[in-house]
């Protein structure tokens, strides 16, 4: 069989020759200099051409303040909050506790975070009022005009930013309130769910011992799994190695939805136990109310405000600090540097906290909270059989104390 044929892209003889001829000449006219070097090292490509230039030496500098505030802030974030207790709330109405709020600010976290964009206004308004002052005293040429205009502007528009920082605010704290009810929920569910499985102890033939004790770990591990999926870099490990079993934590931690693993141990668990089917329905409407849970924290930690309003607000904060000293100049002169701080530090904080408390569950107790729901589980249960012994006894000195045609027997 002929093999086929094979195309080949052939140069003919005389535009070779004349290629060959031409090449040296062309080579020694544009690289002249490597002619002097016997054997030229090769150079790689791509580096020598696009050399990157070097970083603005003062722009790691001027980065490490806002760092350094970012940081403060998320360290302020991952800080485990308290229930309040009774000797919290008498401090917190103390008469000396604006003395004791004015000596902290300092140490508050967002004051701290303002720190970058209070400063960088006020230097912005320092600057104005130097180059305002040097326009004034002639240390410039004429043709420079001097920053100044009416303000009127700002009386107009006043009150839109105040519109805007109240609803801002609002908004965020509708979402901090929404998710403590709804936290609030999964935990009263929790608590009733499992005094639910306790009570079943009372009638020891109907109820398995093993699958009523594996009952109860998963319902204290799923407010726990919970808290763990909304609160970022939290150690689930640590927090469910003392509740759940080895082989049961191992195969909640490979599932990709932890808290919906938990459930549907729950499910089944509630399908095994010996009850009555109207027990066991009351029971699965408790676990749907673990379901609305999930979908609720979920829609709280993935949809926040509005950017579009989030990023208005913002924009209207900077630009209107921007321009004030503009706008106090001729009222207020050099004053215009303290008036742009206060005003600054006041409003940007007013936003900060609404930001802050957009994000709910880093703000509430959640981990105490776990705590004290698994404190008194564990009590309960620790407390059921001491119950039931004394109320039998109770009742066995009664029956001993009748005689047995109904009258009570006489003391000698």
């Amino acid at each position: 069989m002929p093999k086929p044929a094979t195309h080949r892209t052939s140069t003919p003889a005389h535009l070779s020759s004349s290629f060959s001829t031409l090449t040296p000449k062309l080579s020694s006219k544009l690289l002249p200099r490597c002619r002097s070097s016997p054997s030229p090292k090769p150079r790689a490509r791509g580096i020598v051409c696009c050399k990157a230039p070097a970083p603005w030496p003062l722009f790691p500098f001027l980065r490490r303040i806002p760092d350094w505030a970012d940081d403060i802030k998320e360290r302020g974030m991952r800080k485990s909050r308290s229930l309040y207790t009774h000797d919290h709330w008498v401090e917190h109405r103390s008469s000396l506790r604006h003395l004791r709020h004015l000596l902290s600010s300092l140490s508050s976290r967002v004051i701290l975070s303002l720190i970058p964009p209070v400063f960088t206004l006020t230097a912005v308004a320092a600057t104005l009022a130097a180059y305002n002052s040097a326009v004034s005293a002639g240390w410039l040429p004429e043709f420079l005009p001097l920053l100044r205009a009416s303000p009127l502007p700002y009386q107009l528009t006043a009150p839109a930013l105040a519109l805007l920082l109240v609803f801002r605010t609002e908004a965020s704290y509708s979402r901090f309130q929404e998710g403590r009810n709804v936290w609030i929920k999964v935990m009263v569910g929790t608590n009733e769910l499992a005094g639910m499985v306790i009570s079943l102890g009372s009638s020891e033939h109907s109820v398995d011992a093993d699958t009523k004790r594996a009952l109860l770990s998963y319902i204290m591990a799923f407010p726990v799994a919970l808290k763990c999926h909304v609160i970022y870099n939290s150690d689930i490990i640590a927090d469910l190695k003392s509740i759940l079993d080895e082989d049961d934590l191992a195969i909640i931690l490979r599932s990709k939805h932890r808290p919906r693993c938990i459930i549907e141990f729950i499910s089944r668990s509630i399908q095994l136990l010996h009850t009555e089917e109207a027990k066991r329905c009351v029971m699965e409407s408790k676990v749907f109310s673990f379901h609305e849970g999930i979908c609720v924290c979920e829609q709280l930690m993935g949809i926040p405000i509005p950017l579009s309003y989030t990023r208005l607000t913002s924009r209207f904060l900077v630009l209107w600090h921007l321009t004030l000293p503009v706008i106090l100049w001729d009222d207020c002169n050099w004053i215009v540097v303290p008036a742009t701080f206060i005003s600054a530090a006041s409003l940007f904080c007013i936003e900060e906290v609404g930001v802050l408390i957009e994000e709910p569950f880093s703000m509430l107790a959640i981990d105490e909270l776990c705590e004290q729901l698994l404190g008194t589980i564990r009590e309960a249960l620790a407390m059921q059989s001491l119950v039931h012994d004394q109320v039998l006894a109770k009742r066995k000195t009664h029956l001993e104390e009748n005689s047995p045609n109904g009258r009570p027997c006489s003391s000698s």
